[in-house]
């Protein structure tokens, strides 16, 4: 079968002569058109006497709204908020703009401001598209089943408290290709409601350092803890953890062994924050913690004043297809705000902390906080523990 543009071509080739010959020849160059392109032999005759005229489409051209100075401006910003998708940068332009003008890291001209204000998400992807150019690590979760029957199980569709307060708490573990030895942990506590997220780093995995780290993480969360849920690790099913949380009256739950969706809010941070940040290399020592908890100091605050995040309003199955929808972006300070769960105490605390933090300056600082900590990581110790075996 030839394509349409192949029988075009052998149309202009042959209707010149099918024209000029006579008798037995038209006839042969006839049936040989026919035969090529298998058309009806009347329509056929046709073409040959009155060749289509091919008309070029045109494309329609208009004035290009976005220039360059916008999209050099839309790539900055889009920089210093880590390069997140459009669907959670373009909700967040006004409050970036506004806070990288009142540091003097912006200036804008007002018609290339009005624009940026009013971009659609499909326009902002377009104009990321050409700046935009995941790897696992290993499981270090050992069962703890001594306290399992004490602990209620929670899946990821009980959490209906509309309050903030209630987290989701995991580990991640900073052991680079082994498992073996004494390694930094990451205790990722996320809270439900607000999406508030705090990291901080640990020494090991042990029971009191889980529960020290738990204690330090409640003086960094805008509210109180009302509930804890973790995985079955044994570092947080414990009797240490369980008495504290009676004695703090803090609800404490657990997942479903070996069903990761039941934490699905942690587990998303764990590899937007900690992965992300941090990497896969291996830590240890004192001086990898210090040098861990400072990159949190300020990535804790860089998350949850300026990291927008979608959160999951509702799901429906179409056939063999779910359809999601998420609610506008929003940072975790932005759903702090509107809670009426929240003090205004304590939301004035948080605008007045919002008003003196620069983003650009706080990456600046996450990006060379990382630098001090990379200069820490152990990435050949599988090689080094093989030669010293051997």
């Amino acid at each position: 079968m030839m394509s349409i543009q192949s029988k075009r071509e052998l149309l202009d080739a042959v209707a010149p002569r099918y024209r000029t010959a006579r008798g037995a020849d038209k006839q042969r160059i006839l049936d040989e058109f026919v035969a090529s392109t298998g058309y009806h032999r009347k329509y056929a005759i046709q073409l040959l006497n009155h060749p289509v005229k091919t008309r070029r489409r045109q494309k329609r051209r208009r004035n290009r709204r976005y220039g360059p100075d916008v999209q050099y401006a839309l790539i900055k910003i889009w920089r210093v908020a880590n390069c997140i998708c459009a669907k959670r940068l373009v909700p967040a332009l006004g409050e970036f703009i506004e806070a990288l003008e009142r540091h003097g890291e912006l200036q804008l001209d007002p018609q290339v401001k009005s624009l940026l204000l009013s971009m659609s998400v499909a326009t902002a992807h377009r104009l990321l598209r050409a700046e935009r150019h995941q790897q696992r690590g290993l499981t270090t979760t050992k069962p703890g089943t001594l306290l399992k029957r004490s602990i209620p199980v929670r899946t990821f569709a009980d959490w209906d408290d509309a309050r903030p307060g209630f987290l989701e708490a995991d580990l991640v573990a900073h052991c680079g290709m082994s498992a073996s030895g004494e390694y930094l942990n990451t205790l990722t506590l996320t809270d439900i409601t607000t999406t508030w997220t705090v990291c901080l780093p640990l020494l090991n995995r042990s029971q009191r350092a889980v529960k020290t780290a738990i204690d330090r993480a409640r003086t960094r969360l805008p509210f109180p803890m009302l509930g804890l849920d973790s995985d079955n690790g044994s570092e947080f099913i414990n009797v240490h953890l369980l008495r504290y949380c009676q004695q703090e009256q803090i609800t404490f739950t657990r997942s479903r062994p070996y069903k990761k969706n039941d934490q699905a809010h942690v587990e998303q941070k764990n590899g937007s924050i900690v992965r992300e940040f941090v990497g896969y290399d291996r830590y240890e020592g004192h001086e990898a913690n210090r040098r861990l908890d400072a990159l949190y100091m300020v990535l804790n605050l860089y998350v949850n004043f300026f990291q927008p995040v979608m959160k999951l309003v509702s799901k429906e199955r179409v056939g063999n297809k779910v359809k999601k929808r998420y609610d506008t972006a929003k940072t975790p300070y932005q759903r702090t705000l509107e809670s009426d769960q929240v003090s205004d105490e304590v939301k004035q605390r948080l605008r007045k902390e919002y008003e003196s933090l620069n983003p650009a300056a706080l990456l600046r600082t996450i990006e060379s906080r990382q630098d001090a900590l990379w200069q820490h990581a152990r990435v050949r110790f599988l090689n080094e523990t093989t030669n010293a075996a051997e």
